[in-house]
């Protein structure tokens, strides 16, 4: 059975990327794999400064997961700053890590572009994402496109420790879904809660409705046909509609005739349809905070154990224990 892990920033609301993107492929391993799945507070303190709202996200995320489906007793599921084992791994791997390595990182190079501010913490973010995912002895990480170098400059990391120290981590393979094109926004781009584009899986539905019916097509008159595989609203349209619907909407837009603020809301349809039941399992945690902080809690204290075993063997290579 392979050890898969992943996490995901509690920056903002999640959306319909994240959960087919990382989220729903998590939960389904669940029964297949070893699952760590946690929510990764340090990694978003490069972006969100908000104590506040942080705090808030934390929650809110742990809702999501548990509505959707994920087990606590099938998995490890936790807060990422309730290991503080990760913080001494990141020290540790800091100082084996060239300043030439980091300064590769594409993810760097293109959030200060965007306009983030070049801290010490956003330029040092792929360490204590090795450190995430070292401390685990993770087989697996699946990661999106964006992720894949972040996967490479741990396993660059790993490589040197170990010849270093000998063979203390296991190298993580990537898992990246060829098969799951990039799901775009409303605007058309990727869906990003940076770039203020994303359909929230849990917003209400007078929220979802007004973005959706935004969302951004050409000008193809109604009569004519219309192509379905360069169309924003098809495109999310398939990720939920089964079969016999997603063939009966492509005969359509082929065909011409239906305009696309009907597709719009077929749309709308089958998003409320899909996660219909998940709204009415989060209203069960949303009314107490406290059993998810309990959940989450547990799932920590699992989780340390597990995250000793490999620090331990650090500690006595480096020298700390003494």
């Amino acid at each position: 059975m392979a050890r898969v892990l992943s996490g995901i920033q509690p920056s903002g609301n999640l959306h319909i990327g994240n959960y087919f993107g990382m989220m729903k492929p998590m939960i389904e391993s669940q029964d297949k794999n070893e699952l760590f799945c946690f929510l990764v507070n340090y990694h978003a303190m490069t972006s969100l400064h908000d104590g506040g709202e942080l705090r808030k996200n934390t929650i809110e995320a742990a809702m999501d997961f548990l509505a959707l489906g994920l087990d606590p007793d099938k998995c490890h599921f936790w807060v990422q700053s309730e290991i503080p084992e990760v913080v001494e791994l990141s020290w540790i791997l800091s100082c084996h890590t060239s300043m030439g390595l980091l300064e590769r990182s594409h993810s760097y190079k293109d959030k200060t572009a965007r306009g983030l501010v070049p801290t010490a913490g956003l330029f040092t973010y792929p360490v204590l994402m090795a450190a995430d995912i070292l401390l685990f002895n993770a087989d697996i990480v699946p990661v999106g496109k964006d992720q894949k170098q972040h996967l490479e400059i741990t396993r660059d990391i790993a490589e040197r420790f170990n010849n270093t120290f000998g063979e203390i981590f296991v190298l993580p393979e990537p898992q990246i879904s060829e098969d799951l094109a990039v799901i775009p926004g409303v605007d058309g781009q990727k869906m990003s809660k940076s770039y203020g584009n994303a359909l929230e899986i849990f917003e209400s539905e007078a929220s979802l409705k007004k973005k959706v019916m935004k969302i951004v097509t050409d000008s193809t008159p109604v009569e004519d046909p219309k192509d379905p595989d360069k169309c924003n609203v098809f495109a999310l349209y398939k990720l939920f509609a089964d079969e016999s619907r997603l063939a009966d909407a492509r005969e359509r837009y082929l065909k011409g005739g239906t305009g696309y603020g009907q597709f719009k809301k077929e749309l709308l349809e089958v998003i409320i349809e899909y996660f219909r039941p998940y709204r009415e399992k989060r209203k069960i945690y949303e009314n107490d905070h406290e059993e998810v902080r309990r959940i989450l809690r547990k799932g920590a204290d699992k989780t340390r154990i597990e995250a000793m075993k490999v620090l331990t063997k650090v500690r006595e290579a480096v020298g700390i224990n003494y």
